[in-house]
Protein backbone atom coordinates (compact mmCIF):
# COMPACT_ATOMS: atom_id res chain seq x y z
CA UNK A 1 0.00 0.00 0.00
CA UNK A 2 1.13 3.73 -0.74
CA UNK A 3 2.51 5.65 2.38
CA UNK A 4 1.02 9.01 1.91
CA UNK A 5 3.11 10.18 4.27
CA UNK A 6 6.20 9.18 2.84
CA UNK A 7 4.81 10.26 -0.31
CA UNK A 8 3.99 13.94 0.90
CA UNK A 9 7.44 14.04 2.32
CA UNK A 10 9.18 13.19 -1.16
CA UNK A 11 6.81 15.84 -3.09
CA UNK A 12 7.55 18.57 -0.31
CA UNK A 13 11.22 18.16 -0.63
CA UNK A 14 10.70 18.51 -4.48
CA UNK A 15 8.92 22.02 -3.78
CA UNK A 16 11.24 22.91 -1.15
CA UNK A 17 14.13 22.48 -3.69
CA UNK A 18 12.06 24.24 -6.85
CA UNK A 19 11.75 27.60 -3.95
CA UNK A 20 15.10 27.37 -3.10
CA UNK A 21 16.17 27.84 -6.54
CA UNK A 22 13.41 30.29 -7.45
CA UNK A 23 14.60 32.24 -4.20
CA UNK A 24 18.78 31.33 -4.48
CA UNK A 25 20.04 30.80 -8.06
CA UNK A 26 21.08 33.74 -9.69
CA UNK A 27 20.90 32.47 -13.51
CA UNK A 28 23.08 35.31 -14.48
CA UNK A 29 26.09 34.12 -12.63
CA UNK A 30 25.91 30.49 -13.57
CA UNK A 31 28.84 30.91 -16.30
CA UNK A 32 31.23 32.31 -14.52
CA UNK A 33 30.89 30.90 -10.70
CA UNK A 34 31.34 27.50 -10.35
CA UNK A 35 29.88 27.43 -6.74
CA UNK A 36 26.69 28.93 -9.04
CA UNK A 37 26.39 26.62 -11.20
CA UNK A 38 26.69 23.54 -8.42
CA UNK A 39 24.07 25.26 -6.18
CA UNK A 40 21.99 24.94 -9.12
CA UNK A 41 22.83 21.33 -10.85
CA UNK A 42 23.48 19.66 -7.17
CA UNK A 43 19.80 21.14 -6.00
CA UNK A 44 18.18 19.57 -9.32
CA UNK A 45 19.93 16.14 -9.05
CA UNK A 46 18.07 16.08 -5.56
CA UNK A 47 15.11 17.22 -6.65
CA UNK A 48 14.60 14.61 -9.27
CA UNK A 49 16.04 12.55 -6.70
CA UNK A 50 13.53 12.59 -4.51
CA UNK A 51 10.69 12.66 -7.49
CA UNK A 52 12.37 9.38 -8.66
CA UNK A 53 12.08 7.65 -4.98
CA UNK A 54 8.21 9.05 -4.82
CA UNK A 55 7.68 7.27 -8.38
CA UNK A 56 9.88 4.30 -7.40
CA UNK A 57 7.65 4.11 -3.95
CA UNK A 58 4.33 4.26 -6.30
CA UNK A 59 5.56 1.93 -8.67
CA UNK A 60 6.47 -0.58 -6.55
CA UNK A 61 3.77 -0.17 -3.27
CA UNK A 62 0.72 -0.43 -6.34
CA UNK A 63 2.37 -3.35 -8.18
CA UNK A 64 2.94 -1.06 -11.75
CA UNK A 65 5.52 -3.24 -13.02
CA UNK A 66 8.95 -3.77 -13.08
CA UNK A 67 11.02 -0.89 -14.30
CA UNK A 68 14.49 -1.23 -15.60
CA UNK A 69 15.57 2.17 -16.07
CA UNK A 70 14.41 5.29 -13.92
CA UNK A 71 12.69 6.29 -17.20
CA UNK A 72 10.70 3.15 -16.59
CA UNK A 73 9.27 4.50 -13.52
CA UNK A 74 7.77 7.18 -15.57
CA UNK A 75 6.34 5.59 -17.97
CA UNK A 76 4.42 3.24 -15.52
CA UNK A 77 2.87 6.16 -13.80
CA UNK A 78 2.02 7.80 -17.23
CA UNK A 79 0.54 4.26 -18.35
CA UNK A 80 -1.23 3.84 -14.58
CA UNK A 81 -3.24 7.32 -14.72
CA UNK A 82 -0.65 9.02 -12.11
CA UNK A 83 0.24 11.72 -14.77
CA UNK A 84 -0.08 13.23 -18.15
CA UNK A 85 1.72 12.02 -20.98
CA UNK A 86 3.22 15.30 -21.55
CA UNK A 87 4.78 15.13 -18.30
CA UNK A 88 6.14 12.24 -18.82
CA UNK A 89 8.70 13.28 -21.91
CA UNK A 90 9.91 16.02 -19.45
CA UNK A 91 10.67 13.56 -16.50
CA UNK A 92 12.54 11.50 -18.50
CA UNK A 93 14.62 14.34 -19.59
CA UNK A 94 14.84 15.49 -15.79
CA UNK A 95 15.47 11.60 -15.17
CA UNK A 96 18.61 12.25 -17.80
CA UNK A 97 20.04 15.34 -16.12
CA UNK A 98 20.26 13.47 -12.85
CA UNK A 99 22.29 11.14 -14.69
CA UNK A 100 24.37 13.47 -16.39
CA UNK A 101 25.10 15.19 -12.69
CA UNK A 102 25.52 12.00 -10.34
CA UNK A 103 27.44 9.57 -12.48
CA UNK A 104 29.68 12.36 -14.02
CA UNK A 105 29.11 11.07 -17.69
CA UNK A 106 30.15 14.16 -19.19
CA UNK A 107 30.58 18.23 -18.17
CA UNK A 108 27.35 19.73 -17.26
CA UNK A 109 25.96 21.93 -20.00
CA UNK A 110 25.57 24.87 -18.78
CA UNK A 111 22.85 25.93 -21.42
CA UNK A 112 20.83 23.19 -19.66
CA UNK A 113 21.28 24.35 -16.38
CA UNK A 114 20.04 27.71 -17.77
CA UNK A 115 16.54 26.29 -19.67
CA UNK A 116 15.89 24.00 -16.41
CA UNK A 117 15.72 27.56 -14.64
CA UNK A 118 14.34 29.12 -17.11
CA UNK A 119 11.38 26.89 -18.32
CA UNK A 120 11.42 23.82 -16.54
CA UNK A 121 10.77 24.52 -12.32
CA UNK A 122 7.06 24.16 -12.91
CA UNK A 123 7.50 20.81 -14.55
CA UNK A 124 8.92 19.61 -11.17
CA UNK A 125 5.89 21.17 -9.41
CA UNK A 126 3.28 19.79 -11.75
CA UNK A 127 4.82 16.21 -11.36
CA UNK A 128 4.57 16.81 -7.80
CA UNK A 129 0.47 18.36 -8.51
CA UNK A 130 -0.19 15.35 -10.40
CA UNK A 131 0.84 12.41 -7.93
CA UNK A 132 -0.55 14.84 -5.05
CA UNK A 133 -3.88 14.18 -7.42
CA UNK A 134 -3.94 10.70 -7.16
CA UNK A 135 -2.15 10.12 -3.15
CA UNK A 136 -4.56 7.96 -1.00
CA UNK A 137 -6.00 9.63 2.47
Amino acid sequence: MTDPDLLAKKLAFVETCVADLRRLADPGALRGDVKEQRFVAYTLQIAVQAALDAASHIVSSERLGEPVTNRALFDLLERNGWMPPELTMTMHAMSGFRNVVVHGYQEVDLRVLEDILANRLDDLLAYCAAVRSRMPG
